[in-house]
């Protein structure tokens, strides 16, 4: 079964309170996702490999460890999850970026993908899969099928907020997923939003209500 990974560190739930309140403005809010998004990634990666090398400091010779060219790859689910990705790149610029372009139909609730853009390599690669918010769990179950389709065996999922049925979704339809979350909340309300959540990630991110 996959792990939970719940982020208790106090910068990153000091940063996600700030988002839940409706009085945060799109500058405020966007800071705070790359923020947490860059905090989030830093525990996500703890497990990268690493290698001894031999360097000069300006004082002696010395071991040294580097991450081992482990090749990474991280994979918005279009577009909320866009506003984590350039704090997670400033941990790791060399990461390749992928896109998924997923939305919930109103009325189902099902997830319906309708852009795909990965490196060419991707296959070859571990990924990050970034979806603010975990609502029901489908939208993200669909995209993590998709990216074993193209042949990733190696899938990380990573979101501010998730619920339970959110979190159970996903384990039962990818056990071997492991999820890196900043907050579990209680539930949904009738229209699927996460209760009490911080609202439309995208919107609130971009600025378009």
């Amino acid at each position: 079964m996959s792990k939970v990974h719940v982020m208790n560190h106090p910068l990153i739930l000091h940063k996600l309170s700030l988002m839940r309140d409706c009085q945060t403005g799109v500058k405020e809010f966007r800071e705070a996702t790359r923020e947490i998004a860059m905090l989030m990634c830093y525990e996500a990666t703890r497990d990268l490999p690493l290698k001894t090398i031999q360097i000069e400091t300006p004082l002696a010779h010395a071991s040294a460890r580097v991450i081992s060219g482990k090749k990474l790859a991280f994979v918005p689910i279009l577009r909320a999850g866009l506003g984590m990705v350039d704090g997670m790149l400033e941990l790791i610029p060399n990461a390749k970026v992928g896109h998924l372009g997923l939305y919930r139909d109103p009325e189902t609730l099902k997830p319906v993908d309708y852009y795909c853009k990965l490196p060419v390599d991707i296959a070859e690669r571990d990924v990050i899969l970034i979806d603010p918010m975990v609502a029901t769990g489908g939208s993200a179950a669909a995209a993590i099928q998709m990216l074993k389709d193209k042949g990733v065996k190696h899938i990380k999922l990573m979101c501010l907020l998730s619920t339970p049925t959110g979190i159970e979704t996903v384990q039962k339809a990818h056990d071997d997923v492991d999820i890196f979350v900043a907050a579990i909340d209680e539930g949904l309300n009738e229209h699927g939003y996460i209760v009490p959540g911080l609202g439309d990630a995208g919107d609130r991110i971009f600025g378009t209500k």
